[in-house]
């Protein structure tokens, strides 16, 4: 069965740490829509912190380069995608371990991919070293008297 769209979103940014807030309220502003719990948002908006920081620090490590951010609303669910053309993860069951990280030497936890995937219902990760990284993540929207 197909999902009806019932909205999208599409946004680019710069790979600079100030725009993980503005991804953060942006995705937080648009999925309001589906009348979410304070949970059910602060589960969606630190899973979008996870995804766009690790493009900002892991994909342009000694450069500028661009974030995507893309949303969509289905009835009572989000689907968010976090891309980039950076330089790709060469492992990616290793980059999902817990604790694993390549940036031990910024105090990364290496936890990023553990907490996407507790607060979200679904998390595909896809790379290609040298072409960069889409991250898609899903969470469904518990409604109350539906």
């Amino acid at each position: 069965m197909n999902k009806k769209i019932k909205n999208e979103m599409k946004i680019e940014f710069a790979s600079k740490s100030a725009n993980e807030a503005f991804a953060r309220i942006a995705v937080a502003a648009f999925v309001s829509q589906l009348d979410p719990t304070i949970e059910e948002i602060a589960d969606i908006k630190t899973s979008v912190s996870e995804a766009v920081t690790n493009s900002i620090i892991h994909a342009y490590p000694n450069k500028d380069g661009i974030v995507k951010l893309k949303a969509i609303l289905y009835d009572d669910e989000i689907e968010i995608e976090v891309s980039d053309t950076g330089s790709g993860i060469e492992n990616i069951e290793e980059a999902r371990e817990p604790l694993f990280t390549t940036k031990g030497n910024l105090e990364r936890s290496g936890m990023g991919f553990t907490i996407m995937e507790n607060f979200m219902n679904e998390l595909k990760v896809e790379s290609i070293v040298g072409l960069g990284t889409k991250i898609t993540m899903c969470k469904k929207i518990k409604r109350e008297n539906t």
